[in-house]
This record gives structure tokens, sequence and C-alpha cells, in this order.
């Protein structure tokens, strides 16, 4: 039967049909204007929202094209191994696509990687190997390095290395460019993208040089990666470091043709900005996007505010947030990194991650349940919690505390040992600091094995563990 509304002429778009792989659902993302929602000056600016693809990215894209090539000139085999360095998403990608088609698959990724994006390859059953980050090419810890010792040991295996492959860039000059080029009626000023592998930004910027010559790639840069200074004044420079996945280098991939990009068009953007941007995507647009889009949203803002003419402007959500929800959006993993505004004092409450004050502290009742306990340690990934009866501290239970609790076999109230409640496992007799004491005054906690428990004269604060003080010390 037709619908009721159809019938009435009331609807003129039709959706798309059934297909029977998710392979053909790759590309064809929407196109959203942002020029209303966002300070835009006087241009119109569009996003092509990439986070439609199957696997959420706009590395599908790429992976389609690579295993294809790989397929055509007879290096991938089928049953054959798929090898790849990524910070994530060209390895999705190449899930998505080799998983579909019968591949196996060894990812080598980064430590900073999301861990969404680790348990998102492991759902698909790939083999995720997990480097260092610090390290550059040539260190024998390089992500690209093992990728290629392993490829060169094992039989029947191809390393496809998105940066110097041809056919990276290919996907984006016959596919991302002509819908974009299509959907904005052929009226294009300015691309803005960012360089991982270079396959975007050497795809599209010669797709437009042929089509529209008076469209300009504009780059969005980590403010860390060597690329920005190289465009714009010419200058190597050491690489630095950024929590932005995908996107920025310490080297100029061999896919990357730095050229398309003329001198004041590179934008440097900070991990505090990239962060910033992707949230007001999400708060003011209802669009959810990773680090690298809120780094792209941000140059392509500055770039359209320095115009002093009207200009058409578009750039990318390169892959969907919900891949960083544990990192970007959680507001305690943020204060671990720098990137709030807390006022620092030079004190221990410099430390606490997690305060009373704006509700982060995740604390039980001795009267809730051993049960209790022990999810609230899952949920908040801690393994100590503060006892609070009324507002006031009282004990601390931890993993160990839970553990010969739940072992001595007793009985609790409910008849399970879960069932126990808080205050017959808790440590009541505890060692407390003052939130404006010095931070030398946790190394004798530190050396006790102890966590440092932190009050505001009688009223809890927090705690601080060494991982915080870590971080504090790394952020300084």
């Amino acid at each position: 039967m037709i619908p009721a509304e159809k019938a009435q002429g009331l609807v003129t778009e039709h959706a798309p049909k059934p297909v029977t792989s998710a392979l053909d659902l790759i590309g064809d993302t929407p196109v959203l204007e942002l020029t209303g929602v966002f300070d835009c000056g006087p241009c119109r600016l569009f996003v092509k929202l990439e986070s439609a693809n199957p696997g959420g990215s706009i590395k599908d894209r790429i992976a389609r094209t690579m295993i294809e090539a790989a397929e055509k000139d007879g290096r991938l085999k089928p049953g054959g191994i798929i090898i790849e360095a990524t910070a994530g998403n060209t390895g999705l990608g190449l899930a998505q696509v080799g998983i579909l088609k019968g591949y196996r698959l060894i990812l080598i990724v980064p430590d900073k990687m999301a861990r969404e994006k680790i348990q998102h390859l492991r759902g698909l059953g790939v083999d995720v190997r997990i480097t260092r980050s610090d390290v550059g090419k040539g260190h024998p810890d390089y992500y690209q390095d093992i990728a290629q010792r392993l490829a060169d040991a094992m039989p029947g295996a191809v390393y496809m290395n998105q940066f110097s492959n041809p056919a990276n860039p290919k996907a984006h000059e016959t596919s991302t460019g002509p819908e974009l080029f299509e959907q904005l009626d052929g009226d294009i000023d300015a691309v803005v993208v960012g360089v991982g592998s270079g396959g975007t930004l050497s795809g599209l910027g010669h797709y437009f040089k042929k089509v529209s010559p008076k469209t300009e790639m504009v780059l969005a840069d980590p403010a860390g990666s060597v690329l920005e200074p190289l465009v714009n004044r010419g200058e190597t420079v050491e690489a630095g470091s950024w929590i932005v996945e995908g996107i920025g280098e310490d080297f100029v991939p061999d896919n990357c043709d730095l050229s398309l990009i003329k001198k004041g068009n590179a934008f440097s953007v900070t991990d505090r900005e990239s962060v910033q941007a992707a949230r007001e995507l999400l708060a003011k647009a209802g669009v959810l996007a990773g680090s690298s889009s809120g780094t792209l949203l941000s140059a392509a803002l500055r770039y359209c505010r320095a115009q002093t003419e009207p200009k058409r402007v578009a750039t990318f959500v390169c892959d969907t947030g919900s891949k960083y929800l544990s990192k970007m959006f959680n507001d305690h993993w943020l204060a671990d990194q720098g990137l709030t505004d807390r006022q620092i004092t030079g004190t221990l409450r410099d430390l606490v991650a997690r305060t009373t004050d704006d509700g982060g502290a995740e604390t039980v009742g001795p009267d809730d349940t051993l049960d209790t306990a022990y999810k609230r340690m899952r949920t908040a990934d801690v393994s100590q919690l503060p006892v609070l009866d009324d507002g006031r501290l009282i004990g601390l239970i931890d993993e160990s505390d839970l553990l010969a609790a739940v072992e001595d076999g007793r009985p609790g109230e409910t008849g399970s040992r879960f069932g126990r409640k808080v205050a017959s496992a808790m440590v009541a007799k505890l060692n407390t600091l003052q939130a404006d004491e010095p931070l030398d005054t946790l190394i004798p906690i530190f050396e006790r094995d102890e966590v440092a428990i932190v009050l505001e004269g009688r009223d809890f604060v927090g705690l601080i563990t060494r991982v915080d003080l870590i971080n504090h010390l790394r952020r300084g």
C-alpha cells in the first residue's frame, strides 16, 4: 500500500533503494551548510558528512580503492593478509571492506588511539597491535616501520601503506571531489582539509585543479605538526605532540602534494581549539564529529572570517565523534590533558582531577552494597572509592578491600557476598591532606603505597593517585 502522504503528493524525495552489501554504502555522503550556525564572516561554509560512511569515516573510500587496486594487480589474493599502520580510521575502513571480502587484517596503531576505535576493530575480528606514539620514522617502534617488517616476513601479506599508495588520492579524485563539486553546483572557492597520509589533499587538489582552477586548497594542521611551518614559512621544524587523531605529521608523506597549497593558506590549530570547535559543532549544529573535524572546522572558520568578499567554502566531518566519547567529549579526560580553564594554584587542588564540587568524584555510601561499589569502580575506571556519609568522608574502599571481603565466603545480608554493605569492608582509619598543601606532601603518601585523600577543612575534595601526579608533571 502507498503511504497516504505520498499518495497526496506530500513526499517528493525518494529514499535510497536497499543494497546487498555495506560496500555499496560507501560515498554519496550528505552536505550540511553551517553559515547560519557559526560566524563565517562574508562566506558560506559547508561540511561534507563523511561520518555517514558505513565505517564512520572518510577513510572507507580509500580502503576500498586500495584493496581493489591490490586485488587487480595480483598482490592481494583470496584469503590474504592486509597489514596497515594507522591512527584508526584507515584501519577501520580496511576492516570494513576487507572483512567482507574475506581477508585477515593486522593493524599497527599508536598508543594515543581512542579506545572506541580499538574496541570497534577488535569487534570486527582484527588483530590490533599497539605501539608507541612518541617516536618518529626510522625508530624500530614506529608504527609504519613495524607494519613494513611484518609484511616482509609474512607470506601472502600486503602492506597497504596509505602514505605512498597511489590508490589513496585516487579515491578522492574520482569520488569525493566529483560528489562535492556536484552537490555545491560547481561553485567552490576553497576546500579545507587536513593531512594524515596526504590522500585527501592531493586527490581533491588535483581534481579541482582540472575542473575548477579557482578553488583554493586550505590546510588545517594540528599545532606540533611539521606541515604548516613548511607551507607558510618554508621552515623545517622538529615535530611536537598533539592529541588530535588522524591528521598532522612528523614528515611529509609521499602522497602529500604540498604545492597545492599556497603560502598563507595553512592554519595551525591547537588541541584546545580543535576540541572546542568539535564540541560547538555538536552543541550548535547537532553533528557529532571527531577531533580532526574540529581542527578542520576551526581552520575553515578562520579562513572564512579573514576574507573580504563572499566565498563558498567546504570542509569535512572526517569521522564520527562516537569514537571519542571517552576522550574529547569527556570533561575529566580533558582536564587530565590540561585542556580546561582550571586555575593553577601550585597546591594539591591542581591535581584533583575529579572533585565533589563539579560532581566528578565517584563515591559510595556506607550502606551501599559491595556490588554497587564494584559497578561504580568499573564504570568510572577507578580502583578505589571514597565512602561518604551525609557528605562527610568516613572511609575508603579499594579493589583489595573488595576482593578480601568477597573472598572470605561469609554470606551477606542478601545471601550474596556482594550483598554485604560497604561499611563492612571499607578502611576507616585514613591519612588525609589539605587542598592548599604543596605537592611534595604527596611523596610519603605514595611511598606508603596509598592514595592521597584531599580535604578542604572537613569537607572531602577528591583523591590524587600517582597517575594524577604524572599527568600534572607531563602537562608542566
